[in-house]
This record gives structure tokens, sequence and C-alpha cells, in this order.
């Protein structure tokens, strides 16, 4: 796997760890990267567009209601508090693969019942999947390979990261760090 990192993000990585900040991890050091990054998303089953500015670390009150109804269960259109760590991960993604691409989502939000529902179609769903959480996102990336999108967010170790080429997505969770 070939990850880029450019000469800057090198020399603000190398400039904070001369000033005593311990990164413990790859998301941690992109983050400290910071700036706010433009997040281009569209629902594979709604059709809807939504595009947000994100700066990993903070948050936005208004944003959090966008992305929260934008994520929604779509289903039975419940409405639940998305993680905003997950933003984070996808901004240190699309960071770390170099893409600017629209984040198409397959699955955000879940209701209990949406999940029950999908267990009985599919052995892939977990009885107690973060997506009931809001803790969970199923994406692919436009300008991004899911092979190398899954190969970018193992590499930044910041949750649990599921790779399903047959149906070209990939999962990301804010739960712990964890393959499949």
């Amino acid at each position: 796997m070939k990850i880029k990192t450019t000469r800057r993000q090198f020399l603000q990585f190398s400039a904070s760890a001369m000033a005593g900040l311990f990164v413990s991890s790859p998301l941690l050091a992109l983050a400290s990267t910071g700036g706010q990054r433009s997040l281009t998303f569209f629902h594979t089953h709604t059709e809807e567009y939504l595009k947000v500015r994100h700066t990993p670390g903070l948050r936005s009150i208004a944003n959090q209601r966008k992305i929260n109804k934008f994520l929604r269960d779509f289903r039975t259109e419940t409405v639940h508090p998305i993680d905003p760590g997950l933003l984070d991960i996808i901004c240190a993604v699309q960071s770390r693969g170099g893409s600017r691409g629209v984040i198409e989502v397959i699955s955000g939000y879940r209701s209990p019942k949406t999940n029950r529902e999908l267990r009985k179609k599919s052995r892939g769903v977990a009885q107690k999947s973060l997506h009931m959480e809001g803790r969970a996102i199923d994406i692919r990336i436009r300008d991004l390979s899911t092979r190398h999108l899954r190969d970018v967010a193992v590499y930044l170790g910041a949750g649990g990261v599921g790779y399903y080429s047959k149906s070209d997505f990939v999962h990301l969770d804010t739960g712990d760090c964890r393959t499949w």
C-alpha cells in the first residue's frame, strides 16, 4: 500500500513532534495538519446531495443538524445524532488518499427496526451494529477505489474498517480499531 504524504504535511508533523507534542495515531497527525475541508455527499438511496465544510476536531451545530438529517434512516425517516468523529475520519481518509471526490453514502444511521429487517436478508448485518448508534457509515468515494479507501482507513487506525469488495463500499465506524 502506498500512502502519499505531502512535504507540507511532513513539515507540519515534524514541527509538532519537535514542539513536544505526542501524536498517537496517523489520524491525529493528520488532524494536526488542520484546515477546513469541503465535503460533498451523495446519498445513493435518496439521491440527495449535501455539501458541508468541516474542520477535524471542531464541532458545528448547524453542520451537525444537516448531517443528522442527511444520514437519517431513509427507510423510516428517523433522524439520530451522528458521531462527529465519522466526519473527522472521512476528512482524514480524503486528505491522506489525495481525494476531493464526492462521498457516496450507502448507509448512515439505521433504526433498530431497519437493522432487524436487514439482518433477516443478510448475514453481514451485525445485531449490535454501530449504525444504530450513529457511529458508522458505509461509503465509497468517487475518485478513490474502494480498495485504496480501505487501505488508507486501515492505516489511519481510527476505528472499524470493513471492506465489501463485491458490493463496492467500505464501512467506517468510530468503534474499536478492527478490520474485516
